[in-house]
């Protein structure tokens, strides 16, 4: 069955290009039969695209099946070496998983989504490469928060309407108002927790990266709740953060 999505008005061919692509994504991989069912489309509608896609590098074909081809990969690497702070970020990401051992993220923002950009690993079992580009809701996410409380009111009133304020845990802010008592907060105090909103046991703090006054994006530094405690967060780790900060600021300025 074909997904409900927001429609603007744009032209129809590309809406379903982009369809398949999407699903070629969510299937990892799908024949032309079963992509024309799900998106309700007639099949030589989509073998047309599948050949303009395979034709350009943006999909493969592995014997029926078509998967998303390296070509986007070059593409990726291109638009995140556009970010100002993506060099500088890549760096303070890298010392600050050698000074607390723990998971470390450089985190950037679009369409209201929370984007993983960089990241490292740590001292835990987690694969950071399954999780590079993935985007995700902003509201439980520590980085995602110091981004969203240095964003215009009426920006952030956009992104919830349009993503809502979906529940990960039991701790998850799901009420407007209390989300915008956060945010105040987070300007006020200058960085962001994340205790348990997103994964039970897992404990985060973020704070925002800005670019001539505008927010471009957050680091943030997680961990199971055993280490990374609150006093923990807001003692040793935000120390190195800020510093992580001001030091890409400072390469920002004088570039």
């Amino acid at each position: 069955m074909r997904r409900e999505q927001e429609r603007g008005g744009g032209i129809k061919s590309d809406e379903t290009l982009f369809d398949i692509v999407e699903q070629l994504r969510e299937l990892d991989g799908a024949g032309v039969t079963q992509l024309a069912t799900r998106l309700d489309v007639a099949k030589s509608t989509v073998h047309g695209h599948l050949t303009t896609l395979r034709d350009r590098g943006f999909v493969v074909k592995r014997g029926n099946e078509y998967h998303l081809g390296l070509t986007f990969f070059e593409y990726g690497q291109y638009v995140r070496g556009q970010l100002d702070v993506f060099e500088s970020g890549m760096f303070a990401v890298d010392r600050l998983e050698r000074e607390t051992d723990e998971m470390v993220w450089l985190i950037a923002h679009q369409g209201g989504k929370a984007i993983y950009v960089y990241g490292r690993g740590g001292n835990n079992d987690i694969n950071v490469n399954t999780i590079l580009g993935e985007s995700v809701h902003m509201h439980y996410n520590s980085g995602g928060k110091a981004i969203l409380a240095h964003l215009p009111e009426d920006e952030v009133d956009r992104i919830v309407d349009r993503h809502g304020l979906p529940a990960r845990t039991e701790n998850t802010i799901t009420d407007r108002d209390r989300l915008a008592a956060e945010l105040e907060t987070i300007r006020e105090r200058g960085y962001a927790l994340n205790l348990s909103e997103d994964l039970s046991g897992v404990h985060a703090i973020g704070v925002p990266l800005t670019v001539d006054g505008d927010v471009q994006a957050a680091l943030s530094v997680a961990g199971p709740a055993h280490r990374m405690s609150k006093e923990r967060c807001e003692g040793e780790i935000l120390e190195r953060l800020r510093a992580a900060a001001d030091e890409i600021d400072l390469t920002i300025a004088y570039r």
